[in-house]
């Protein structure tokens, strides 16, 4: 008698596959992915506005992710229904409301305070996660945070701590805490999410409220102060956030959460930082000091920290 296949999850990756499918590596992608995102947004800041790029991201990531996740979308055309208020949510917390908040931010505070500032994105979902769900916040934890911290203070400070005394919270260092806050809101939420969704029409889903709910902000931009200028590399700009950071970093976060919970998630966001500098050596000519060496180093150690299984 010839035995039924094996169910698709159930089945061995091969060494291939569990490497690209480790809840740790996608966790590093997606923060590659990510930090590419604010790399071109730098590059491309004369030419193209803030919402602008961000409807663009949005619209064209669903016009890549539809005709593979159109099908697994209409499947779930009822969950989508009964759960729409949760995954409009979603949208509102992690997309939308993040993004406009930190471009607007990038307006108004400096580099260092939102790079500071975005830092304390674990300690956030940490918090979040034990007033919502009581997870409990292991020492470790805290450990690695604290030491991956001041491997970002080190990096955006240049070494300098003398530096840190002159900031001032402005308007836009407020505006870039919410934008921190509702993203953090989002990873903590994300275990709630409709059971019996697959991970593309969940992105999917949200992606393409995204873009609805921007429309309107980028018609009303577009007609008082013009859309973008056409050409190969805007272009090229707007289509490596739509696939990369836009669809692509979000699955991989997202399954990576759910896989490991939102507490050893959140301190990878630490990383950032680090492959944006490396980035912006490669790619915009910066320099790189001692102090990006020491900053990497101490950023490693609190992730290794943060995200390690405790021992049974």
């Amino acid at each position: 008698m010839v035995s039924a296949p094996a169910p698709a999850h159930a089945r061995p990756l091969g060494a291939i596959g569990q490497l690209v499918a480790s809840p740790y590596l996608l966790l590093v992608y997606a923060m590659v992915f990510w930090s590419g995102n604010g790399i071109v947004g730098r590059a491309f800041a004369p030419a193209i506005s803030p919402l602008t790029l961000s409807f663009w991201r949005w619209t064209i990531a669903l016009l890549l992710l539809l005709p593979f996740t159109a099908r697994a979308v209409w499947r779930v055309r009822t969950l989508i229904g009964r759960h729409w208020r949760l995954l409009l949510l979603y949208t509102v917390f992690g997309l939308v409301g993040c993004n406009v908040l930190t471009y607007a931010a990038l307006h108004d505070t400096t580099a260092v305070n939102s790079s500071l500032m975005n830092s304390t994105t674990p300690i956030f979902v940490m918090c979040l996660s034990f007033v919502l769900f009581r997870d409990p916040i292991h020492l470790r934890q805290t450990l690695g945070v604290a030491v991956s911290l001041a491997g970002v203070v080190a990096i955006v400070s240049a070494g300098r701590l003398d530096s840190l005394g002159g900031l001032a919270i402005n308007r836009g260092d407020l505006m870039m805490l919410a934008g921190i806050g509702l993203w953090s809101i989002y990873t903590a939420l994300l275990r709630r999410k409709p059971e019996g969704m697959p991970p593309m029409a969940f992105v999917t889903v949200l992606i393409a409220f995204a873009s609805l709910l921007e429309l309107p902000f980028y018609l009303v931009e577009a007609a008082l102060v013009g859309g973008v200028r056409p050409s190969l590399p805007n272009l090229l700009a707007i289509v490596y956030v739509a696939a990369f950071p836009a669809v692509l970093a979000l699955l991989c976060w997202n399954r990576a959460v759910a896989a490991l919970g939102a507490n050893r998630c959140a301190p990878f966001v630490h990383l950032m930082p680090v492959i944006g500098t490396v980035m912006a050596v490669i790619f915009l000519g910066e320099q790189f000091g001692a102090h990006h060496a020491i900053g990497i180093a101490l950023v490693l150690v609190g992730v290794y920290l943060a995200s390690r299984r405790r021992a049974v």
